[in-house]
């Protein structure tokens, strides 16, 4: 544990000093700010359908897949890759610590400031409670989608970074990576085997946070992504592994 908290320690300080993760931040802020905007004049259209605005922003829109799909890669691509190219892995890894711990405590560090990317949204539901009644059921659901998904694109984005030498093709790799994760369950309606859509429905991220968004927690749901994101981070352990002898 020593190890892990170390480590986590290390990359929380290179997160919150690092001007890059507060372009992201900002980045994130306006994309998500003028989301919400866009949502908020389509729902005060008289011809727009009734529906909650929150519902809306948690899944239902193309920009937030795509905030997920750009800033895993941006956040995780130095992970192991940057430390592996600059020599300074070697060193780590002679000291009291394994490769599990390495891995989780950058994991992790991510996964913080992850959270800590999406904590000023808090506010939108703010300002929907300030002149409307607010379900808080589906606000915390929806946000737990969004703690879910998140960990697990962000466990393949360590994957990608230990696979590699280069920030950049690290951030590629967890791209292309993120792409078929992502696209699995739109095959759902493509197929007519009832095995196959209910293997594509279980895969299926959009249908999952359209669950969420509405109060439905899916216990299947949270099991696939905390298998899902142990499985890569299992395989980014063993890649530090196998490179760690050569």
């Amino acid at each position: 544990m020593n190890g892990i908290r170390v480590t986590l320690g290390r990359e929380l300080r290179a997160y919150f000093l690092s001007p890059l993760a507060y372009i992201v931040a900002a980045l994130l802020l306006v994309i998500n700010g003028l989301t919400f905007g866009i949502i908020l004049s389509f729902l005060n259209d008289p011809r727009a359908g009734i529906g909650a605005p929150l519902e809306y922003f948690f899944g239902e829109t193309i920009f937030f897949w795509l905030v997920l799909l750009f800033i895993t890669p941006v956040l995780t691509m130095h992970l192991i890759s940057e430390e592996r190219r600059s020599g300074t892995l070697e060193i780590l890894m002679t000291a009291p610590i394994t490769e599990a711990q390495v891995v989780l405590g950058k994991f992790l560090a991510a996964l913080i400031f992850y959270v800590f990317l999406w904590l000023p949204t808090l506010s939108y539901a703010g300002i929907v409670a300030y002149y409307h009644k607010v379900d808080w059921g589906p606000v915390a659901s929806g946000y737990l989608g969004i703690l879910g998904i998140g960990a697990l694109f962000l466990s393949i984005g360590v994957l990608a970074s230990a696979l590699t030498r280069s920030q950049l093709v690290a951030a590629i790799l967890t791209f292309a990576l993120l792409i078929p994760v992502f696209t699995f369950g739109l095959f759902e309606t493509l197929t007519n085997s009832q095995g196959a859509r209910t293997v594509f429905s279980y895969l299926n991220l959009w249908q999952h946070m359209g669950e969420f968004s509405k109060g439905i927690v899916d216990t299947r749901h949270l099991v696939y992504y905390a298998s899902a994101t142990a499985f890569f981070l299992f395989l980014a352990t063993r890649a530090l592994a196998v490179r760690k002898w050569r």
